[in-house]
Parts: C-alpha cells; sequence; structure tokens
C-alpha cells in the first residue's frame, strides 16, 4: 500500500530489511521512503492498522483478523542523538533474501542491539558493510529519539492522571473486506468503501483527515 503511494508521487523506496513470513508476506519489513515531505505526509500511517478479510488459507472460507503495526520514523543523523558505544552489540551476517550472489554470500548485512533499550535493528540493503551500519545506526537513532518522545508524553500523562492508550488495542485504521467493503479512520472518522484503491496506494483522503486534526488531540471514534 505504501509502496504504490510512494511510486504514484515519484518517491523512491528502498528496503534495509525484511523477515518472510511463514507462508506469504512478511513478518517484518523495515524501510525508507525519500520524497518531498515524506515524513509529514506518512506520518498519518504510524499506528496499528486492522484488517478483516475471507483468509486464503482457510479451507473453511471463515472471517479473519490481522493486524499490522507501522511505525514511521524521520530520517536522523547518528550524531544527532548521544548513543554510548558500550551500550551497542553489533554483528555481522550474510544477508538474507533477494539481494544477488554478493549480498548472500559475505557477511555484509549489519545487526545492532541497543542493550539498555532492547531496540534491534538491521541493515541488509547495501553490498558495504560500512553502508550497512550507518544505516543501521541512522535508524537506531531515530527509533531512541522516538522512545524518548514516547516515554515524555508518557510522564505527562501521568501527570496529569490520564489513561495510557494500549497501542495494540487502539488501532488507527481498519479495512474490511468482507461482508461489506470499508476502511475507516477511527482517529477522525474518515472512510471510504474503495478498500481495493485504498491497498493499491489511494491514501490521500486519510492523510488529508489526519493532518487536519487538531494538534495535540487524539479523538478515536468508533
Amino acid at each position: 500500500m505504501i509502496s504504490r503511494w510512494a511510486a504514484d508521487r515519484g518517491m523512491k523506496l528502498d528496503i534495509l530489511s525484511e523477515t518472510p513470513g511463514d507462508v506469504t508476506g512478511y513478518r517484518n519489513i523495515a524501510f525508507v521512503v525519500r520524497g518531498d515531505n515524506a515524513y509529514g505526509l506518512l506520518k498519518s500511517e504510524n499506528g496499528v492498522h486492522r484488517l478483516v478479510r475471507i483468509s486464503p488459507f482457510d479451507a473453511a472460507a471463515r472471517r479473519h483478523t490481522s493486524f499490522c503495526r507501522i511505525e514511521v520514523l524521520p530520517e536522523i543523523e547518528e550524531s544527532q542523538i548521544d548513543i554510548n558505544p558500550d551500550d551497542l552489540k553489533v554483528e555481522t551476517l550474510r544477508a538474507g533474501g533477494a539481494g544477488g550472489q554478493h549480498v548472500n554470500k559475505t557477511e555484509s548485512a549489519v545487526r545492532i542491539t541497543h542493550i539498555p533499550s532492547g531496540i534491534v535493528v538491521q541493515c541488509q540493503n547495501e553490498r558495504s558493510q560500512h553502508k550497512n551500519r550507518a544505516s543501521a545506526m541512522s535508524v537506531l537513532a531515530a527509533r531512541l529519539q522516538a522512545l524518548q518522545q514516547v516515554e515524555d508524553e508518557e510522564r505527562a500523562r501521568l501527570l496529569k492522571g490520564d489513561a495510557s492508550p494500549a497501542a495494540w488495542g487502539r488501532q488507527i485504521r481498519s479495512y474490511v473486506m468482507q461482508p461489506y467493503t470499508m476502511v475507516k479512520d477511527h482517529r477522525n472518522g474518515h472512510e471510504t468503501g474503495n478498500i481495493t484503491g485504498v491497498l493499491d496506494g489511494d491514501l490521500d483522503g486519510f492523510i488529508e483527515a489526519f493532518l487536519k486534526m487538531p494538534k495535540g488531540v487524539e479523538q478515536f471514534v468508533e
């Protein structure tokens, strides 16, 4: 969905790392989107997405519900955040998946674990181990910055006595394919029946509705 949205706008999307699913699709995937206002627009997709459909892998043709968490982070330089090298566990490994013979025969992929937070990042799209490490550190810096922001917001909620929303319990958007077709954003109520168009990258209506929401207001609409 996001790759098609980016392609329609002439943006470049590069995969940093990927873990295939057991049957199809991905268990997780990390990628970078580069283009005008890419981060500002894609912030609308940050959160948990819920899909309801008849599973093609269920012989009884029953409806199944799946969840996907999308984390949207700005690309920042390693120097923009203080990271203690002693807190890092850096590993090199062979890249998996499509990447050509060179990628699969050399230990060019890099996995970095930030020990205090438990955050793990990996990059395998470059042939150069040095470039993969730089990309992984950039992602780690962005995730650590996001973690700090979440902790600050949580602190503010506790001081105000507000309950913290559960990330997996409050999906931002639902995609229903059966028994009817509807995509609905639960933060602002924007919806459409054209689920095929949305999954093909037609996200502009949802992005616009998100950007029009009052700043600092998180209102979920049932």
